[in-house]
């Protein structure tokens, strides 16, 4: 297992991070607990330290089956990492409530890396106006958290904001070869290089999406190495930038623990024809855009309550992607703001500032996925 160490954070972490938000399931939507905790002691064993969690996930139960499993191992053998929710904060009470239960879902005394969870710009407000980064300051003086930082999503311009504010310790950025001009992106990447912040990534394979690219697109890494998975890819590509100190992967079955552990195991940097490789898969990735909708806004709001911008980024997703899962995923949680409660009214058409063909895009959007 490559390792690196963070010197000023006193941590030799695993450049593999375990994403506890992705376990296997049960038939119920259930934590898979005998195949999750296997997989959980198969990373452990071959070296993985980094066990990222947060309230969130699975439903609110990722935190107490991380803690319960984990007690198998000595403490001091590995980092937890997980994070105050606030997305759903409103009062500071609720947040030191929240914070105090992490400990004990996680059955541990302190907490390695704490991380306010998916900052934008109202929850930097948030957390700003509750004294939540004091307190949390505070706490990392008591020795109750070692390491504070953020994960965020949001634009570049308020990234730069929050990682000024203060000497954060670390970050965690969505990142991966397709993601290098949205959120914090390359810019994030470059700006954390220079002010010594280390990086946690996630999503370096897009939600699984870089992992199920159309055959032809895969094709361009098989030929180049045909050894190596196309996830493989993505992982190399975010391994290979020095500052991306932890890459985080949502492992959901036993197949995608020993490819990652492949990967990191004799971890290889990109070459430089395979940096081409990359770019050129970049590129044809980009080309397969279903409709080139800039999410202006212009076209809303419908008369009928159609999300425009948003059916088409799913739809352009799974045009470049290949991922039916993600697309279903979408259109599940639309609701009535899908294609289908198009009128065909045309108003829309005569606010687009690109004359997009709006009204053929979204039918073509009902009919996929009515077929």
């Amino acid at each position: 297992m490559q390792y690196t160490t963070m010197e000023k954070l006193n941590a030799r972490v695993s450049r593999l991070g375990f994403g506890c938000m992705r376990f296997p399931t049960t038939p119920e939507g259930k934590i898979d607990e005998p195949r999750a905790a296997a997989m959980i002691d198969t990373a452990y064993k071959a070296g993985v330290n980094y066990y990222d969690t947060a309230y969130f996930y699975h439903d609110r139960t990722s935190e107490e089956f991380v803690g319960r499993t984990m007690k198998a191992y000595p403490r001091e053998s590995f980092y937890f990492a997980t994070k105050l929710p606030m997305g759903i904060i409103e009062s500071r009470e609720q947040a030191l409530e929240i914070y105090e239960s992490q400990f004990v879902k996680l059955q541990t005394d302190y907490i390695d890396f704490y991380l306010l969870h998916a900052l934008n710009a109202n929850n930097f407000k948030k957390a700003k106006d509750f004294g939540l980064i004091d307190f949390l300051v505070e706490q990392k003086k008591l020795g109750r958290i070692k390491r504070l930082g953020f994960s965020f999503h949001d634009s570049y311009e308020v990234f730069e904001e929050i990682i000024n504010y203060r000497d954060w310790d670390f970050c965690q950025i969505q990142f991966n070869y397709m993601d290098i001009d949205i959120q914090a992106g390359m810019k994030g990447y470059e700006l954390c290089v220079r002010k010594d912040i280390p990086i946690v990534v996630m999503e370096p394979v897009k939600g699984g999406s870089l992992a199920t690219l159309s055959e032809d697109i895969a094709g361009m890494f098989k030929a180049a190495r045909p050894d190596q998975s196309v996830a493989s890819w993505a992982m190399r590509w975010v391994g290979s930038l020095e500052n991306c100190r932890v890459i985080l992967s949502g492992m959901s079955n036993e197949e995608q623990v020993a490819d990652n552990l492949k990967t990191f195991e004799t971890f290889e940097p990109l070459s430089e024809a395979e940096q081409k490789v990359v770019s050129d898969v970049r590129d044809a990735i980009r080309s397969r855009v279903f409709v080139g909708c800039t999410g202006c806004k212009y076209c809303m709001p419908c008369p009928f309550g159609v999300d425009i911008p948003r059916n088409f980024s799913a739809m352009n997703n799974y045009a470049m992607y290949n991922n039916k899962g993600s697309l279903d995923w979408a259109w599940k949680n639309m609701g009535e703001a899908a294609a289908n409660a198009c009128r065909q009214c045309g108003k829309c058409e005569s606010a687009c500032p690109q004359q997009l063909p709006i009204r053929a895009k979204l039918a073509e959007i009902t009919a996929k996925m009515n077929g």
